[in-house]
């Protein structure tokens, strides 16, 4: 048993110093890419034949690179992390999640055996997609707050007299991010020459919001047929801040559900740790028998469906 545990030492020892290493070896190869494209910028600074949209890659390592352009879901990946305002490629999410999982698999492995280690290499290896879903809906939902008062400043705008691109500049350079960044992106493209309804198209694909599509909406039926722009901007803003507020009182409604789903999940893992604790040899008699880690793990996996089911139940949307 001694040596066992020694040799899981050692190659546990060694998996990590080898994740360290190609960490290492990966940050080294970004560095060069980066700077031979730098190079060729500069290089390439007085060629008018080159193109003037930039490609951007998945991943700065060619092989990498190569690998992920042959899944669709990498485009949907890279579409998240835009949306959640990160500064990431898919190649660098990517290698985070392969190897989380290889960690936790080579940890849990050890003490659990081979399925409760691969379930929890899974969710361990889906964590920072996950994490990046949560920054893009907590954004989402900040836009959301902001959006009418955005609304209203680009109404009272237009009721002085400014044209479109002069007041979504002025309420960029007022507003907070993230309602900020994104029309200042808008603008920036109408006024490189995209033209409104495609940089309006990009803003509904970066912010893919029904109140934002309400007001794309808007503005070109505005752009087709004419009318005061102003007014329905301020209708806009009236009935958002209605539908926020309706919002509001049916998450506080669901507060207790989600809060009753939690303690359901908390509560048996709390419980068995105080029969390990109270009596250890109870739960020994599971974590000893051959079958006792696999029913260990089915438990925690219902726990967390069951956890993420009550959740969606008590979602409501508005």
């Amino acid at each position: 048993m001694l040596i066992v545990s020694i040799l899981a030492f050692f190659v546990l020892t060694f998996l990590l110093a080898s994740i360290a290493v190609a960490i290492s070896w990966m940050a080294f190869l970004k560095t060069k890419a980066e700077e031979s494209e730098a190079e060729q910028g500069e290089l390439d600074a007085g060629d008018d034949a080159r193109p003037l949209i930039r490609t951007e890659r998945l991943s700065t390592i060619n092989f990498w690179d190569n690998v992920l352009a042959q899944f669709d879901f990498m485009e949907i990946m890279k579409t998240r992390i835009a949306q959640a305002d990160l500064d990431w490629s898919v190649g660098r999410v990517t290698i985070a999640m392969a190897l989380a999982g290889i960690v936790a698999f080579v940890i849990f492995y050890k003490f659990l055996g081979f399925v409760p280690a691969a379930v929890a290499g899974v969710l361990t290896a889906w964590a920072p997609y996950g994490y990046i879903l949560h920054l893009r809906n907590k954004r989402f939902l900040k836009f959301s707050e902001n959006f009418p008062d955005v609304l209203d400043s680009l109404s009272r705008a237009l009721r002085a007299g400014y044209p479109l691109s002069a007041s979504m500049d002025m309420i960029a350079a007022e507003t907070v991010a993230p309602v900020s960044t994104e029309m200042r992106k808008t603008a920036a493209e109408a006024n490189l020459g995209v033209g409104w309804n495609r940089a309006l198209d990009n803003l509904g694909r970066r912010v893919p919001l029904l109140e934002v599509n309400l007001f794309i909406s808007a503005v070109e039926l505005h752009s087709r047929t004419g009318g005061k722009l102003s007014d329905v901007m301020s209708q806009l803003a009236e009935n958002m801040r209605e539908s926020i507020a309706l919002q509001g009182e049916i998450r506080s409604l669901a507060a207790h559900g989600k809060l009753t789903g939690l303690i359901l999940t908390i509560l048996p893992i709390v419980i068995a740790l105080m029969m390990m604790y109270v009596s250890p040899g109870y739960m020994d008699v599971l974590y000893n028998h051959p079958y006792g880690k696999n029913l260990i793990t089915a438990a925690v996996v219902c726990l967390i469906l069951a956890h993420f089911v009550i959740r969606r139940i008590v979602d409501i949307k508005a």
